[in-house]
């Protein structure tokens, strides 16, 4: 998922209205959904799906054998259920198949280095050993071509060396005021000057892989550290024909020192990686038939793949196994759905909302009939926002479906109406830009934003089950009484305020989808 949510929006606009959900002492709950809340609080499912897909499959790149595999899992699971389930194709991608990748230092003293071959690399013949050279802070393009011979042959540190390795909350907490102080100073510093460098040199950090490839380096290493101890962010390699890892900041900060200092260390590099030529992009998709109005629809919305520095948990496997608890409870205690019920696990999210936009596309007829898309895609935190998303009236249909809910899952809830429009930050926005009442559920961080999103770790063992608990008994409670509506809720879009260039903002336009991996 992409980090901008649209809560992010929200906030931006003072006509948006803030509202606490109800709490009562007593809530009298209506029976299907008192029985969703027993079954899920009693007999979950959570840590056995999310066991098999997170441990049995693992990450699920797109173009990668996993993202094929989880989805044959999820039609299978669905099935067992007594769900109906298909995969629905939309494009090809780029086949990659990850394989292992070692990485150790031999001189000037053995070791085994912490690095990660990011996604798409090209991989080793076989293994390269080479010297080490660390880009260093470039005052002028000259100077830049001047050093730029010296990577040939070469493994190159290509990322700025943070010379702190501890979080600043820890400088924060247990140093002095005037500590602190100086080490946030000298991180602008290093920052500012880094930023300048890589702008002289006439590229970027996504070009200058290739400049050093083609100017002969061996192999190329950075690394993308959070700022949190021990948490690397890992996404795709930007080489062609040469490695290209991600090296842990405490591993990567040594022998940035060793170069820096004239002691060039020296790494064997072995990453061992396939490239199958292309395959097929795909959502995977439950369904629930209605049984009074089967051609209106209600959708459950998360995706399914992820980047794979770890095993994708709290990026989207929580929204999916959220999802998957939820149309599993549904199907048990609710046979008589009105509207048609749709579990959405959407493919290629990370590359730019692909699955949900190409379903937007492709099935207009679905899009025009939708009464609400619920979207779980921000970590393993309880839900405690949500965005009215723009629509004039959401106000009283959403208050409506939320009072039906358990008060001890909605009282931490805080809502916004009317909202805004998101402008792509996870697949509810592909709907909301066709005009379909969209909703992000948006989750408590848990550290989120700098320890689990895209990073090597976001593992099982960062789910907190009870948090996913609650949204599933959320979800459910919504789509039931979502689905108790006579008729499909009103889609009128609020008149968007101006933004800070003083023009007219508007509604986001429906965007198609990236159907090839061309030129990504």
């Amino acid at each position: 998922m992409k980090l901008i949510h649209s809560l992010t929006y929200a906030a931006l606009f003072g006509s948006a209205i803030t509202l606490q959900a109800q709490v009562g002492q007593q809530q009298k709950l209506n029976p299907t959904i008192e029985q969703f809340v027993n079954e899920i609080n009693n007999n979950s499912q959570l840590e056995k799906i999310a066991h098999e897909l997170l441990d049995g499959i693992g990450p699920r790149l797109v173009g990668s054998p996993q993202m094929d595999q989880a989805s044959d899992w999820a039609i299978k699971t669905f099935k067992s259920w007594g769900i109906d389930a298909r995969r629905e194709d939309y494009g090809t991608w780029k086949a990659w198949e990850r394989g292992l990748t070692h990485v150790d230092m031999t001189y000037p003293r053995t070791k085994n280095i912490e690095a990660t071959q990011l996604a798409w690399s090209p991989a080793t013949k076989k293994a390269v050993n080479a010297e080490v050279i660390a880009m260093p802070i470039f005052k002028s393009e000259a100077e830049f071509k001047a050093w730029l011979p010296k990577v040939k042959g070469k493994i190159v540190l290509m990322s700025q060396n943070q010379s702190h390795g501890r979080s600043d909350y820890q400088y924060k907490e247990f140093g002095t005021e005037e500590l602190y102080s100086k080490i946030t100073a000298d991180k602008k510093a290093a920052n500012d000057a880094w930023t300048n460098s890589i702008k002289v040199t006439g590229h970027t950090n996504n070009t200058l892989p290739l400049v050093l490839e083609e100017n002969g380096a061996a192999a190329v290493a950075i690394s993308y550290w959070t700022g949190i101890m021990g948490a690397n962010r890992i996404f795709g390699a930007k080489t062609t024909k040469i490695p290209m890892l991600d090296i842990s900041n405490e591993d990567y900060g040594m022998l940035y020192r060793l170069a820096e200092n004239g002691t060039y260390p020296k790494l064997t590099v072995n990453a061992q990686s396939k490239h199958n030529g292309v395959t097929k992009t795909h959502n995977t998709i439950a369904e629930i038939k209605g049984k009074e109005k089967p051609n209106e629809y209600i959708i459950l919305s998360a995706h399914f793949d992820s980047w794979d520095g770890a095993q994708g948990a709290t990026d989207n496997g929580t929204g999916t196994i959220a999802m998957m608890e939820t149309i599993r409870t549904i199907k048990k205690l609710y046979p008589n759905n009105k509207r048609t019920i749709l579990v959405c696990l959407w493919g290629s999210e990370e590359q730019g909302l692909n699955g949900s936009r190409a379903f937007v596309e492709d099935h207009p007829e679905i899009v025009k009939n939708t009464q609400a898309v619920f979207n779980l895609d921000n970590g393993t935190g309880r839900v405690v926002n949500i965005n009215g998303s723009g629509f004039v009236n959401s106000y009283d249909y959403m208050t409506r479906w939320l009072a039906g809910a358990p008060n001890d899952v909605t009282k931490h809830i805080k809502t916004e109406f009317p909202g805004s429009p998101g402008g792509g930050g996870s697949d509810h926005a592909s709907f909301v830009a066709a005009g379909v009442p969209g909703f992000m559920l948006s989750s408590l961080n848990w550290g989120y934003g700098t320890y689990t999103w895209h990073t090597n770790k976001d593992t099982y063992d960062k789910i907190v089950f009870e948090e996913i608990q609650s949204n599933a008994i959320l979800a459910a409670s919504l789509v039931y009484m979502a689905d108790q509506e006579e008729n499909l809720v009103n889609r009128d879009k609020r008149v968007l305020p101006t933004g800070r260039d003083g023009k007219q903002m508007t509604w986001p336009e429906v965007k198609s989808p990236r159907r090839t991996s061309d030129g990504y």
